[in-house]
């Protein structure tokens, strides 16, 4: 799933998009955020898009946040 994910700087100052387009993972992130089914978004927002495309672009969040260093501190 990772390859259907490109990062490149040269495309939306270096933002994750979906590999071979120009369409940033967040937009459709924001998209699932909106309770749109995945073939609304295909037809009605990205048809280039495959269900499969979208599930990626959720893994790809699922990833960052399993990798991300979250520090609590304390407040006295």
């Amino acid at each position: 799933m990772k390859e259907r994910i490109a990062v490149n700087p040269q495309i939306h100052f270096g933002k994750p998009c979906v590999a071979g387009t120009r369409i940033p993972v967040q937009n459709v992130l924001e998209l699932v955020r909106e309770g749109l089914s995945f073939s609304d978004i295909v037809r009605n927002y990205y048809p280039d898009l495959t269900p499969e495309d979208i599930r990626a672009c959720i893994q790809y969040a699922i990833d960052v946040v399993a990798v991300e260093d979250i520090r609590l501190t304390t407040t006295q």
